[in-house]
């Protein structure tokens, strides 16, 4: 039978494609790794950023949800400025409390990490998925930051949601993807957090957490950011066959030219020895549990291959397409206290 339909044609190229970078059990991952991260760095496009004065600015500083949150604005590229929450507890302890930085997925902003409603239907987005990740982040130890990655809330989004699609699109024609901008970003706020707040939070024992497009973007970054010790992504790690190819996904999920050389798994030589815990739903249909088991085998393998087999660990919840917050805290700091 003739096929006239190019996606489905894409479909069987996908299945067929076997990813160059692919570790073969035995060579030097060693030696792999550093040809994978150049190879990443160049995929997303991250030469066609440089630093810049990393111009900050506290604007506001409040209590919200009982915590305090102090609202601070950097220039991470050269006349583009990004928005950060960090909510710290009104009684600070003795010492510095570890970092733990929190992207959201394709929701209307930042603000949902707080656990702050700010536009019809936010209350149900918080409550429906333990999406408010910095409370739950100051609850479990840490000084939580939220970040507005690019084309969400402050960011490009709107009122109704994210708006990715034209920002994907001209970063494409500048050799760039949105995937690296919001790499970038994370790379820049840190730099921000060491520089204006050294006096009370460490990256010791500081992780990286998002669902869905922020738990693409935690793993993206962990893939080239080791200044934090964990990586929590949710929703967002699986085969790219069974999810950016079979199922319609938001055009800032692709990488141009990526999957010749990697699929999501093979990407964990970079992140290994890091602690990460992999989060999905059982019955999250856009990142499909088969395709998640999948690319965990790969991780777990490439783990073992580093010597860090008991540093990665898969929480699979009982829902779909959602964070686990009390399945998936309790394994990141045990993999943190080790």
């Amino acid at each position: 039978m003739k096929n006239f339909l190019p996606l489905e044609h894409h479909k069987v190229l996908a299945a067929e494609m076997k990813p160059s970078l692919r570790w073969d059990g035995t060579s030097s991952i060693e030696k792999l790794r550093e040809e994978s991260r150049a190879k990443l760095w160049e995929l997303l496009g991250m030469d066609m950023m440089t630093p810049c004065e990393p111009l900050f600015e506290i604007t506001e500083d409040d209590v919200v949800n009982g915590n305090r949150r102090i609202h601070f604005t950097i220039q991470t590229e050269e006349g583009y400025y990004t928005h950060c929450d960090l909510m710290l507890p009104m009684e600070m302890p003795e010492g510095k409390l570890p970092l733990c930085a929190c992207l959201q997925g394709h929701s209307k902003g930042a603000h949902i990490s707080l656990g702050q409603p700010k536009y019809p239907g936010d209350e149900a987005t918080i409550s429906g998925g333990d999406r408010d990740f910095c409370i739950r982040a100051v609850k479990e130890g840490f000084a939580a930051l939220a970040i507005e990655q690019r084309a969400f809330g402050l960011n490009g989004g709107t009122e109704k949601g994210p708006d990715c699609t034209r920002p994907v699109l001209t970063a494409l024609l500048l050799g760039r993807t949105v995937i690296g901008e919001r790499v970038w970003d994370v790379m820049r706020v840190l730099d921000a957090i060491e520089t204006n707040f050294a006096d009370i939070i460490t990256l010791k024992g500081s992780v990286l957490m998002g669902n869905s497009g922020g738990g693409t973007a935690t793993y993206y970054t962990a893939c080239l950011e080791h200044r934090f010790d964990g990586f929590m992504p949710s929703c967002a790690v699986c085969t790219y066959r069974d999810s950016i190819v079979a199922v319609h996904h938001c055009p800032c999920n692709y990488v141009p030219g990526i999957a010749k050389y990697f699929d999501m798994g093979d990407l964990a030589i970079m992140i290994a020895p890091k602690k990460l815990v992999v989060v999905c739903g059982k019955d999250d249909n856009i990142f499909p549990l088969h395709g998640v088991n999948e690319t965990f085998d790969i991780i777990k393998n490439l783990y073992k291959g580093a010597g860090a087999e008991d540093n990665c660990a898969l929480i699979v919840g009982y829902e779909g397409h959602r964070f686990y917050a009390n399945e998936a805290w309790p394994v990141m700091q045990q993999l943190l206290a080790k």
